[in-house]
């Protein structure tokens, strides 16, 4: 369970809005989460709420936004900065798929992310951005609109992996090797760089490193919108 408190109702209405989702989105998840819910706890009339964010989807954009720009760079901290381009690639991928491996309301959360298109439509391209950096040496035909279409490709196989849950077939050491195998493919990485990568990442604990980032996360989260946390605890 994720417990949060709100420090104080007297926030800014927008910044009161979002520390409630971020509360009832990751407590009960962002399905479960009715306009109602956060209307109420937000001490909003629906029309405050709808003049801010339209719809609840308007909400989640916000939250994808400063979580994708978060996240990338507590991985990148924790992970070590002077790594090679494609194993930053690889470290932060292996991340964000395991995070989702940590609790099943955060996988919700980026499942939506990657759904919903406003969401997605930044994730694509923020990422391609990143993509055209480090794999454009790889691809010297490409242009930056090219690697932004590839990464709808492989965007679509991370969230395909993100949605099937870990089991006793597909442990989480298969699903990071077949992803970054196809992805690392997809971006022409020689084959002996590549398996480099991928060895590099098993040697990592992917799983405590991770758990290290979505602390940072949440830290970050709260501190731009004024929460409180109270007693995080992640389970699989």
């Amino acid at each position: 369970m994720i417990l949060i408190a709100i420090t104080s109702a007297s926030l800014p209405t927008k910044k009161r809005i979002l520390a409630v989702c971020v509360k009832l989105f990751l407590e009960k998840g962002y399905k479960q989460t009715t306009l109602a819910e956060i209307n109420e706890k937000a001490s909003v009339s629906y029309s405050q709420f709808q003049n801010i964010f339209r719809a609840k989807d308007g909400v989640l954009t916000e939250l994808v936004e400063f979580m994708f720009s978060s996240q990338f760079g507590a991985a990148r901290k924790i992970a070590g900065a002077d790594l090679p381009p494609v194993y930053v690639y690889a470290v932060e991928t292996a991340i964000q798929m395991t995070l989702t491996e940590l609790n099943e309301n955060l996988r919700e959360i980026y499942m939506e992310a990657y759904t919903h298109q406003e969401a997605s439509e930044y994730i694509h391209r923020e990422t391609a951005k990143e993509l055209y950096q480090i794999f454009g040496p790889y691809h010297p035909e490409l242009t930056a609109r090219d690697f932004y279409d590839m990464e709808i490709g492989s965007a679509g196989i991370m969230r395909g992996y993100m949605a099937h849950p870990c089991d006793g077939e597909l442990t989480l050491e298969k699903k990071l090797r077949l992803f970054l195998t196809m992805s690392l493919r997809a971006y022409n990485v020689p084959k002996e760089e590549r398996e480099q990568a991928i060895r590099f990442v098993e040697g990592l604990d992917i799983r405590t490193i991770s758990e290290r980032v979505i602390q940072e996360l949440f830290k970050a989260l709260a501190m731009h919108f004024e929460f409180s946390l109270a007693g995080i605890t992640l389970t699989a």
